[in-house]
């Protein structure tokens, strides 16, 4: 089979083909014709070499595709479609994934779609429900908001809740986009200071859940911006890793949980559960069309290169596509 590797740390230009052996399911696995795969950050840091968790040395975390080996025990019929997050090996025409987290893709998605959803949705779903504890009185800050996850959060946070949404993204085509979603209040922080247009909208209260993919340049801000007893879940690092001159006692004096998390390296059984979860909870709301995967771009296999570019271009709205098999 046909995968993608990176033959050495750096950009985009590093991505190679390479041919492997079809992998075989061992027990709880099944084997998976890869119909379509999606670009994720962890991939872009993992081409870079700079995450430090990926053994598999085929990129890739998630894929959509048929059933066509199962391993013992993986109680799953061959021809099935399927789509889920894999421990590496997403790029490749075949992959391989435990049983147990693979989601049936409803009828009414495609292959492409159907890519596009389990590493946003799941990690959405994680950091405003897990970690953030998000309840329908409360107000949620979405940063991102025409990221994957970005995209992901504002749907669930607007079905499952009625809390309401605050956004921010860089311009007014990923904005109003985001307001078609289910976002109440949307800021472009390239023209507005997001904390004083959220203290204006919370009566100066600020908002009890914040995702933030932004990191260290975002501190301050974001500081102002959290409610006494409020709720911060970091899930990315795009502003920086490092905060200089912390001052610890303005968090002890509001109280904030600080909360770190990457889904990738959490284990089989973490994300086992929080696929059996998701798929109770939201995956009904797919098949009525109430919630949708938002795809910007597909991308045949061989331009895999560029479909990193796109990423790295930060233009897309929704989630970037690789079409495998086709």
């Amino acid at each position: 089979m046909k995968a993608v590797v990176v033959k050495e740390p750096g950009g985009a230009e590093q991505l190679l083909f390479k041919d492997f052996s079809k992998p075989v399911p061992g027990k709880g696995e099944i084997l998976i014709k890869v119909k379509a795969s999606a670009i994720n950050r962890t991939d872009i840091v993992s081409r870079e070499g700079k995450s430090g968790y990926m053994a598999n040395p085929i990129l890739g975390i998630e894929v959509s595709g048929e059933v066509v080996e199962t391993g013992e025990g993986a109680n799953i019929q061959t021809g099935t479609r399927v789509m889920g997050l894999v421990n590496g090996g997403g790029y490749a025409q075949y992959a391989l994934m435990p049983a147990d987290r693979a989601m049936k893709i409803p009828d009414n998605l495609s292959f492409e779609e159907a890519a596009a959803i389990p590493e946003v949705f799941l990690t959405a779903y994680q950091t405003l429900f897990w970690l953030g504890e998000l309840t329908d009185q409360e107000t949620v800050l979405i940063h991102a908001g025409g990221s994957g996850v970005g995209t992901a959060a504002i749907q669930l946070a607007n079905k499952l809740t009625k809390a309401k949404i605050i956004t921010t993204a860089g311009s007014k085509g990923k904005l109003d986009f985001c307001h078609s979603l289910g976002a109440d209040i949307c800021i472009n922080y390239k023209e507005q200071s997001f904390d004083e247009e959220i203290l204006k909208a919370t009566n100066n209260q600020g908002v009890d859940v914040i995702l933030d993919f932004i990191g260290a340049s975002y501190w301050e801000k974001n500081l102002k911006s959290i409610k006494t007893d409020g709720r911060w879940v970091l899930i990315g690092i795009l502003g920086g890793t490092v905060v200089e001159k912390v001052n610890l006692m303005e968090l002890l004096l509001k109280r904030v949980q600080l909360k770190g998390t990457l889904l990738t390296p959490r284990s089989d059984e973490y994300k086992k559960e929080l696929t059996e979860e998701f798929v109770k909870k939201a995956m009904p709301l797919f098949r009525k069309n109430e919630i949708k995967a938002i795809v910007d771009h597909v991308f045949p296999f061989e331009e895999v290169q560029r479909a990193h570019e796109h990423m790295e271009a930060n233009k897309n709205v929704g989630k970037i596509i690789l079409q495998v098999n086709e």
